[in-house]
C-alpha cells in the first residue's frame, strides 16, 4: 500500500494542531496543582492550632532521625501518643528528604561528637561500604543518634512555635478574607 508516511495523502491523516487553545495555555502543571491542593488541605486542617502544631513538631522530631522509611510511621506514632495531628506529623517528617539527608545528618553527627567530646577523626570520603562505616563502631552510632536527639528536640520546639504562629496567622487572615467577601 504506502511505503512511507510521505506517500499518504494529507486528507487521510489527522490534522495535527500544535497551538494550544486559550483554556489550555494557562493551565497549571499537574504537579503544581497537586501541591496547591496539599497546601490548602494543610491550611484547612481541623483542630486547635496547638493540636496541629504539636503534630508538626513531632513529625519534625521524627524526621531528623536516620530511620529511612520509618520516619513517617514514627512521626504518626508519636502524634498518636502525644495527641498531635497525625497528618501534620506526616508532613513534618518531610523536613528530611533525599536533598536534605546529607546536611542534616552531617550536622547531627557533628553535634553528637561535640557533646560526647569525641576525639576520633571521621573522614566520610574514606567510607565506601557499610562494613567500613561499622569500623567506626559504636562511637559513630552514639554520636549520630545523640546529635539527632538534640537537634530533633531543638527542631521540634522551634517548629512547634513557628507552626503555632503560622497557623494562627493563616486562620486570622482567612477569617478576615471570608468576612470581606460576605459584603
Amino acid at each position: 500500500m504506502f511505503k512511507n508516511i510521505s506517500e499518504i495523502p494529507q486528507q487521510l491523516l489527522p490534522k495535527l494542531n500544535t497551538e494550544k487553545s486559550p483554556s489550555q495555555r494557562n493551565k497549571l502543571p499537574h504537579l503544581h496543582r497537586y501541591g496547591r491542593y496539599l497546601y490548602w488541605r494543610f491550611i484547612r486542617m481541623r483542630g486547635t492550632p496547638e493540636y496541629i502544631a504539636r503534630g508538626l513538631a513531632l513529625g519534625v522530631f521524627a524526621g531528623l532521625f536516620p530511620i529511612f522509611g520509618l520516619q513517617t510511621i514514627v512521626g504518626i506514632a508519636l502524634a498518636t501518643l502525644f495527641q498531635g495531628h497525625k497528618i501534620a506529623a506526616a508532613a513534618g517528617t518531610w523536613v528530611s528528604n533525599p536533598l536534605t539527608y546529607l546536611p542534616i545528618y552531617a550536622i547531627n553527627f557533628q553535634v553528637g561528637r561535640w557533646l560526647l567530646n569525641c576525639q576520633q577523626e571521621f573522614v566520610p570520603e574514606s567510607i565506601f561500604s557499610f562494613s567500613e562505616l561499622m569500623q567506626y563502631g559504636t562511637q559513630f552510632v552514639m554520636s549520630l543518634f545523640l546529635g539527632c536527639l538534640v537537634m530533633g528536640i531543638i527542631g521540634g520546639i522551634l517548629s512547634y512555635f513557628v507552626g503555632l504562629k503560622l497557623i494562627r496567622w493563616w486562620r486570622r487572615e482567612r477569617r478576615k478574607n471570608l468576612g470581606n467577601n460576605l459584603y
